[in-house]
């Protein structure tokens, strides 16, 4: 348990060039305290105490703001940055080194009693807002931008954004540069398209004047 919270504060320190000092993460970064809670309801539903797992979860939640399940398969390395509105449901798989940020949603879409959450691979990085839904795989070393949609299997080492999200990028990155992500630089999708159709235009444009001529 200490090495994982010693981790814990490690990775905090890595990620957040807010934190500052030990007993600022302690008491002051509901990321930090809701793994705590989910650790034990964690424990609690593995042994089979359903109902004291679920209740350990949900006071978790109240202190928090942050929902885990405490079925949920969490790897080490994981951070929450913020955490306000975070909400990882039952079936949810997340693998080594990833973060996500304030209002991030990893649900499901249906109501059969089995796989129905995503499962993220190791060092994925999540943008606030981004709503991850139904069983499905986000590849390693991906990046998800902010206010996403995804619902469908994304290859590893790759960028997606929009609604719903599309991959607009695919290509080796490495852990570094998936930790500083400078969001703003992501490319737009939609605005691209847009960009080649006033080419496609101009061009067939500057043919019919030829044609007239």
């Amino acid at each position: 348990m200490f090495d994982q919270i010693r981790r814990d504060v490690k990775v905090i320190f890595e990620r957040d060039p807010a934190a500052r000092s030990l007993i600022e993460i302690i008491f002051c970064y509901p990321g930090f305290h809701a793994l705590f809670f989910y650790r034990l309801s964690h424990w609690l539903w593995r042994h089979n105490f359903l109902f004291p797992g679920r209740f350990v979860s949900h006071i978790g939640r109240f202190f928090t703001g942050i929902e885990i399940h405490p079925g949920a398969k969490i790897g080490g390395g994981f951070f929450i940055d913020h955490g306000m509105g975070v909400v990882i449901g039952e079936t949810t798989e997340i693998g080594e080194n990833c973060t996500i940020y304030q209002g991030v949603t990893l649900g499901g879409i249906n109501l059969k009693k089995d796989k129905r959450h995503p499962i993220l691979q190791d060092n994925i990085i999540v943008g606030a807002g981004v709503k991850i839904l139904g069983p499905i795989t986000i590849g390693s070393n991906s990046r998800i931008g902010a206010g996403s949609v995804v619902v469908n299997e994304v290859p590893p080492n790759s960028t997606v954004v929009g609604v719903p999200g599309r991959v607009v990028y695919t290509g080796d990155i490495t852990v570094d540069k998936i930790v500083q992500i400078d969001w703003k630089y992501i490319p737009d999708p939609v605005a691209k398209a847009i960009q080649c159709m006033l080419e496609r235009i101009a061009h067939l444009e500057k043919e019919i004047r030829g044609l007239k001529e």
